[in-house]
């Protein structure tokens, strides 16, 4: 995928970081600046969120090492959540842990059983530098741990064990994808 325009919106859809990009597995840097371009970031990752038909995207993921990430998630009980934090901080994540399937847009069509905590509270800033917290259950505590490890060099698949990370790095190996023209 190479950057693009969505109709509709200033967003520009941006290439997608894959499973084996190096940029993945490194913990991002803080935002500093709070201007424009961090602005054009946040646009440009809804519009490519939206254009893979995720529920959420860490800026790593589109190959930029800054502490951000965008959401447009549901909880179980299908409140829609909206919205984006810069600097986040997982402050919280306690509960039931529960097993559920996990997908990620760095590894196209693939997913996995993997533990979280049914709650979870993200502290950050938005991108005009005001303070925020978001607290989440379910399916959207689930993306906040999810996008918060991303932004610290984890991906889904490195908290897997045992047979479950074998067969989801042998699906990603063998994924369209992955394989090199």
């Amino acid at each position: 995928m190479r950057n693009r325009p969505i109709p509709g919106s200033s967003g520009l859809v941006r290439e997608m970081s894959l499973l084996g990009d190096p940029l993945l597995h490194r913990a991002c840097e803080d935002v500093t600046d709070f201007g424009p371009s961090l602005a054009r970031l946040v646009e440009d990752m809804f519009a490519t969120m939206y254009a893979a038909q995720g529920v959420g995207l860490a800026a790593n993921q589109v190959g930029v090492p800054l502490k951000v990430f965008v959401y447009d998630c549901p909880d179980d009980d299908d409140v829609r959540h909206l919205g984006h934090v810069v600097n986040p901080e997982l402050v919280e994540a306690d509960g039931l842990t529960v097993r559920g399937p996990e997908g990620c847009l760095s590894l196209p069509g693939l997913e996995a059983s993997t533990d979280r905590f049914d709650h979870a509270v993200v502290e950050g800033l938005t991108m005009t530098g005001e303070p925020v917290r978001i607290a989440g259950t379910g399916w959207f505590a689930r993306c906040l741990q999810h996008e918060c490890d991303h932004l610290g060099g984890t991906v889904y698949t490195d908290r897997l064990t045992g047979l479950r990370r074998t067969r989801a790095l042998r699906a990603a190996r063998r994924a369209p994808w992955a394989r090199k023209g």
